[in-house]
């Protein structure tokens, strides 16, 4: 094994009310034999990571991606994975869990937790935000050190009269320098603390008391049931934290209530199904990542192998058509895959590129095809409207939302010198009422003559216009004259090859002459 020292970690952190006791739901006997406090708690929560990163590794490799995970930020401390390193005081690098305070009391982030259940969009004053805030102040990262943090919020707490999970939100997503994921303790009594308690934690068919924890969504009916759905759920919002989005098969929608299959020879009686569960428990019954999931994770930097290329830093996707029903694709770290999708019929495909392993060289360059492309489709769908999500090893993206509309006809003009050019796909939905259409067809094209000789970017908070000045004092406008006055200046002794507009910001792609 060789550790993968040059990728960054996922941080597994504890986030507490700044006036928590530290314990979490559990019954009487569960008490009385392991306890409730922040101690068993933190071990019971590395062993669930374990637990993500040994299924994530095995679903890793069964799709022919090679031996590669991500890794945990790891400490040296005495050994909590087996019975026999507690007993005998044996000192291993296990993961670190970080046990964070945040600015709110206990009785705060339970209220917040029971308002955002009954409206989830309100996101404001979360639970998310304030993990992340929490997260934020804690490791105080540099400018463009991105932190990948997976949280376990202890305080979670069922409150039987009202029959809700206080303190309790799964959420994983993030911006700017952190990636966040966060779950509720409700189910952690459930949890095994070791890898020898992994089989009989998951065999445990105790009826889940609630006087005391919570049948989540009477998907927890027996303690094994609830073992799984908390680790599941977890590994689900631990999925989105690594760029997975709703919607995927596999551990994204709830077949992680399968996990246990992949960890045990049999399953026991289920009470969310009424079923008795498999004697045998094959390949095929198990959970998995869906095969999109495993190629996002492919090409996500806590997933790199010392043996992979250097990573290209320009992620950029672009495609233009190129006439005759057809497109042209280019990325400069390499196309990874492509998705097609037909909207209104919820139909999906994709076409891989690169051989997955990290050896070889990534193609930089596709010609598309209509007619390639529908016939990838079903009979019944091929009349349907098609969208693409393309994928760079960059972990850049573009979206084509029509590509009939892209490749047709209307994308073609004949310019005034008599050459022929194709528009490009439009940047950005007109989400604004006053929204309207514009194009500029460039007057150095036509004129050789003509020097461009400055660009002007007028822009606030998002891009206000952009307007073309050259040699002979004229100009044309992109957009408007908007935002900070006279705005952004940029003098050229170059060519310009391409403008990219990335979440409201002007790039230049220039090449010397």
């Amino acid at each position: 094994m060789v550790p993968l020292t040059s990728s960054p970690p996922l941080h597994l952190a504890v986030v507490l009310a700044k006036d928590s006791p530290g314990t979490f739901d559990a019954v009487p006997e569960r008490i009385q034999r392991e306890g409730n406090g922040l101690e068993i708690a933190i071990r019971k929560f590395r062993m669930a990571a374990y637990l993500w990163q040994a299924f994530t590794g095995e679903q890793m490799y069964r799709n022919r991606l090679g031996r590669r995970c991500f890794r945990f930020e790891e400490e040296w401390q005495e050994g909590t994975l087996s019975y026999l390193d507690r007993e005998n005081g044996q000192m291993r690098n296990e993961a670190k869990i970080h046990v964070i305070r945040a600015d709110k009391t206990l009785h705060e982030m339970r209220d917040i937790g029971l308002a955002q259940q009954h409206d989830s969009a309100k996101q404001s004053d979360g639970l998310f935000n304030i993990a992340m805030h929490a997260v934020e102040n804690y490791f105080k990262a540099m400018p463009s050190q991105k932190q990948y943090v997976s949280v376990l919020l202890v305080d979670s707490h069922w409150d039987k009269q009202t029959g809700t999970i206080t303190g309790h939100a799964a959420f994983g997503g993030g911006a700017g320098d952190i990636q966040l994921a966060i779950f509720g303790s409700h189910a952690l009594q459930s949890y095994p603390s070791s890898i020898e308690e992994v089989v009989p934690a998951f065999s445990d068919c105790t009826r889940t008391d609630t006087n005391y924890v919570a049948n989540d969504r009477n998907n927890s009916g027996s303690s094994w049931e609830a073992a799984i759905m908390g680790i599941g759920a977890h590994l689900r919002e631990t999925g989105h934290l690594f760029s997975c989005p709703d919607g995927e098969r596999g551990a994204m929608l709830p077949d992680y209530f399968r996990l246990n299959r992949t960890f045990v020879c049999k399953e026991p009686y289920s009470t969310r199904t009424k079923l008795p569960g498999l004697r045998l428990c094959l390949p095929k019954d198990e959970c998995g990542w869906h095969r999109l999931a495993c190629l996002r994770f492919r090409y996500h930097p806590c997933f790199r192998l010392p043996t992979d290329h250097p990573p290209i830093l320009d992620g950029s996707v672009q495609v233009w058509p190129v006439g005759n029903g057809s497109a042209m694709v280019t990325a400069p770290s390499g196309l990874a895959w492509i998705e097609l999708h037909v909207a209104d019929e919820g139909y999906e495909a994709h076409i891989e590129y690169g051989n997955g392993n990290g050896s070889g060289s990534q193609q930089k360059e596709v010609l598309l095809t209509e007619s390639d492309l529908r016939g990838r489709l079903p009979d019944e769908l091929r009349d349907k409207c098609l969208k693409l999500h393309i994928y760079s090893a960059g972990q850049g993206s573009r979206a084509v939302e029509d590509f009939s509309q892209l490749v047709s006809k209307a994308s073609m003009l004949k310019l005034a010198n008599g050459q022929l050019a194709f528009r490009s796909s439009q940047v950005g939905p007109p989400k604004l009422g006053d929204s309207e259409r514009q194009e500029v067809i460039l007057d150095s094209t036509l004129q050789q003559t003509k020097l461009l000789v400055q660009i002007k970017v007028f822009h606030g908070l998002a891009l206000e216009g952009i307007e073309f000045v050259y040699e002979d004092f004229t100009s044309q406008l992109f957009g408007k004259k908007g935002g900070i006055p006279g705005g952004s200046e940029f003098n050229l002794g170059e060519l310009i090859r391409e403008l990219l507009i990335w979440k409201g910001v002007l790039l230049t792609d220039s090449m010397p002459i």
